[in-house]
């Protein structure tokens, strides 16, 4: 058995980045730039009105001082000619600043009458105008690749004036569930069958992620089924298997794939839940072999799965981030195998739950951190500090 350490460095090294394509910006969301984003304009354009008030020169900001109003400028429109000593023009937020004005005094600060207007005895200070470029300029790289697009990063490509962005491809996933025990939701189980659970939280996995998961037919424990299911999985980026990884008379997804042109990198990793996993490549494409158990599929695809989807969206290559949290119930000393127990989040800490089976998917949904254990870790008391994973 290898660490889970070695095991992600291993599995990153199987994957690679999918390459890059273009989206329309509103189809941006979620999606990972793959190239630098570059501006195409300045932003202001131009100095602008940061407040509503009245452009004036600085010469003329002094209290008491009485300036004639010769215009208005508003947002999307401006006034054309500098103005001259003694002159103000009435400006909105946004509007251009006429030429020659320099500062822009706001509308509490004055008492306008007619066309007049006369500065009070305190006016602000500052000039409340936006210099043209204090955003960024045309030619200016304001987002690097590998940077994932919130609502704050398509603002700011549409401002940059930027239709579309340059993306790296969604991973293509080809995800197969094995077992002659598995049904599909909404079928009716025979007496010996349950419901194949774990494909449907995967996909959710997956997709949030950023890839797209191909749900393939079930694949029986014979070799024909599963041959046919691999075939299936052509062209995909990653092929995930759930079940038939262990070493049981029925687990044939090793064999089955290495008849296939499968180059297996390892197999079996000291963690739990989630020992039973396998992983190597298969043509151009990395494969997963994930546990049967449900908690261990899913901690399996949160620990390893993710990460990779990550690095092949050209995000870094790296563990799941962990924090710290003081410990709520006392914890017996860990055996040789890295566990993540199923957790949740409370006022006094973290407390792992009752169950730690991991064919418990209640006990899973009801978790909203993995509290992770080292191998051998000694006895641990309410209140010492714990690293765990948020759900």
């Amino acid at each position: 058995m290898i660490s889970v350490e070695e095991a992600l460095a291993r599995l990153f090294a199987l994957v690679e980045p999918t390459g890059a394509e273009t989206v329309p910006l509103r189809a941006a969301a979620g999606r990972v730039l793959a190239r630098p984003a570059i501006a195409r304009r300045t932003q202001p354009p131009f100095a602008a009105s940061a407040m509503d008030g009245y452009a004036l020169r600085p010469q003329d900001l002094r209290p008491g001082a009485v300036l004639r109003v010769i215009g208005e400028a508003a947002a999307g429109g401006g006034h054309d000619r500098p103005v001259q000593p003694g002159e103000a023009v009435r400006i909105f937020t946004g509007a251009p600043v006429p030429a020659s004005a320099g500062h822009v005094v706001i509308q509490e600060d004055v008492l306008r009458e007619g066309d007049r207007i006369t500065i009070g005895d305190r006016p602000g200070a500052g000039s409340n105008i936006r210099p043209a470029g204090g955003d960024f300029t045309e030619g200016m790289q304001m987002l690097p690749a590998g940077r994932r697009l919130g609502p704050a990063e398509i603002a700011l490509l549409a401002a940059m004036n930027l239709p579309a962005a340059d993306v790296a491809r969604k991973p293509r996933v080809a995800l197969i569930c094995t077992g002659d025990e598995l049904v599909m939701p909404g079928e009716t189980p025979g007496p010996s069958q349950i419901v194949a659970s774990n494909a449907f939280g995967l996909i959710a996995m997956i997709e949030a992620a950023g890839g797209i998961a191909h749900l393939l037919p079930i694949a029986r424990d014979s070799e024909d089924s599963l041959g046919q299911c691999l075939d299936l999985a052509a062209g995909a980026d990653l092929v995930v298997t759930c079940g038939g990884a262990s070493v049981g008379d029925h687990d044939i997804v090793a064999s089955v794939a290495q008849a296939r042109g499968l180059s297996l990198d390892f197999h079996k990793v000291a963690m739990r839940p989630g020992k039973p996993l396998m992983a190597g490549r298969m043509g151009r494409a990395a494969m997963l072999g994930l546990p049967g158990n449900p908690v261990s599929a899913l901690v399996c695809g949160r620990i390893f799965l993710l990460p990779m989807l990550e690095a092949m969206l050209g995000l870094p290559a790296r563990a799941v981030p962990r924090r710290r949290s003081p410990l709520a119930r006392p914890l017996p000393a860990n055996g040789p195998r890295e566990h993540y127990m199923r957790a949740a989040m409370g006022p006094a800490g973290l407390a792992p739950l009752a169950s730690q089976d991991s064919s418990l998917l209640s006990v899973l949904a009801a978790a909203d951190a993995l509290l992770v254990r080292p191998p051998g870790d000694p006895a641990r008391q309410p209140g010492e500090e714990v690293e765990y994973i948020p759900l």
